[in-house]
């Protein structure tokens, strides 16, 4: 029996060498969690044993129970680096359409030929759908989806509107158009002016340029008025001639009229202009025409300012940042003004999380004795939030696991020296004559 004793108790001490080993070579391992090795003693009893005189049959490995605290964060210049600061699991996929899912708190990730963001295995990290406003279409794994970073945004769409408000000077000098017709090559003609870019149906650019000019003929209105004169052009041609005219001739422009009371307040009924089409020569479509829409327009003693300025226009825009939130959601930029949002990385937490099932590289699977997974939104509830450009450190205390090797290793020597015991008795036994 001595021998069993103590042979279970060296494979116990090699047992706590095992988990300690593991431990200490998992130190540099992203998102591992530490394991301890639990250990409970051995008897042998019936309900007809003396139980004052029992010595015990030995020590067996009742468990080796993984710790989740919290490990350190580490911080890197990758913006698809994830930690989760606080309880909670990413969602992972082994392919873009299974329903398999594993769990992992390593949150190193990067795009793979397809435009996939994966871990370095090729799983797939998980994301609810989410809505224009920034939150879940929905919570449930099943809904997941694999997050796909497109590098494009958006097909050609013209300019079919341009939005555009102003705070006109008072004081601007009046300019006589009759005898000094505007110019716009000379500053001198008019008072003020703004730009923007519009696109045409190939998603080209091209600039309109508003020009005000403060009219002299207001002056001597019965009852006077404040009137001015709006010229447009596009790529430097009149927009409200059919055809367009070229800039470069002097005179000859036609302009839509904006008149403000003595309060400095738009008069003019009609804030809507349509321009002429604008015979695009570039293989866009030659019959686009563009409203130009004054959305406010004050007239005061301040100076000129454009107050707002925006077109509904669009082109294809290129992917220029990745930006992903506390919450969770992942947005992309684009080269082209437009913001999408991506998804919503997906979390999930368990109701015993040492009961999880290891399964290698980092990752987990849902077992009975885990329960199953409650999933969310990060930075909700309990779940933790989503710490970006960092990475979990293993949660490995060296030194700790040092100490423990130590005190391992005397655990083993001392249950070998109870087997030579054993078998230095045994051997005088039968030396018996």
């Amino acid at each position: 029996m001595s021998f069993n004793i103590a042979l279970s108790g060296v494979n116990a001490a090699q047992k706590d060498l095992d988990v300690t080993a593991n431990n200490i070579a998992n130190v540099n391992t992203l998102g591992f969690k530490e394991s301890r090795a639990e250990f409970a003693d051995v008897y042998a009893n019936s309900i007809f044993a003396n139980g004052k005189t029992q010595s015990g049959s030995g020590v067996q490995t009742a468990a080796v129970s993984q710790q989740f605290h919290q490990g350190a964060l580490q911080f890197t210049n990758n913006s698809l680096d994830m930690a989760i600061n606080g309880s909670g699991f990413f969602v992972m996929s082994n392919e873009v359409g299974s329903l398999d899912r594993t769990f992992t708190r390593a949150g190193a990730f990067r795009l793979n030929d397809e435009g996939y963001v994966t871990n370095s295995q090729g799983h797939y990290l998980q994301t609810y759908k989410a809505n224009q406003d920034g939150t879940p279409a929905g919570l449930g794994l099943n809904t997941t989806q694999p997050l796909q970073i497109p590098d494009k945004a958006g097909e050609p769409q013209a300019t079919t509107e341009v939005r555009t408000g102003v705070n006109l000077p008072a004081k601007a000098e009046a300019k006589d158009l009759a005898s000094n017709p505007f110019d716009p090559t000379d500053s001198s003609t008019y008072t003020s002016s703004t730009s923007m870019t519009v696109y045409d149906s190939l998603g080209d650019t091209h600039t309109v340029t508003q020009y005000f000019v403060k009219d002299k003929t207001g002056e001597t209105a019965v009852p006077p008025v404040n009137r001015w004169q709006m010229f447009v052009f596009v790529d430097g041609k009149d927009a409200f001639n059919d055809p367009p005219v070229s800039a470069m001739p002097v005179g000859g422009f036609n302009s839509k009229t904006l008149e403000f009371d003595s309060a400095g307040d738009l008069t003019t009924a009609t804030t809507d202009f349509d321009t002429e089409e604008l015979g695009f020569t570039n293989g866009s479509d030659g019959t686009q025409t563009i409203n130009i829409n004054i959305t406010s327009a004050t007239m005061n003693a301040g100076a000129f300012e454009v107050t707002s300025n925006s077109q509904d226009g669009n082109t294809v825009g290129r992917l220029t940042k990745v930006d992903v939130g506390p919450d969770g959601l992942v947005q992309a930029t684009y080269s082209n003004g437009s913001t999408q949002n991506l998804g919503i990385v997906a979390m999930a937490r368990f109701p015993n999380e040492q009961g999880l099932t290891q399964i290698g590289d980092t990752q987990w699977r849902e077992s009975l004795l885990s329960g199953e997974a409650v999933s969310g939104q990060p930075n909700t509830g309990i779940f933790g939030k989503v710490s970006v450009a960092a990475l979990e450190q293993s949660n490995t205390n060296l030194t700790t696991e040092l100490v423990d090797l130590i005190t391992a290793q005397r655990n083993f020597q001392a249950n070998s020296r109870a087997l030579e015991v054993n078998s230095t008795l045994q051997q005088t036994i039968l030396q018996i004559r």
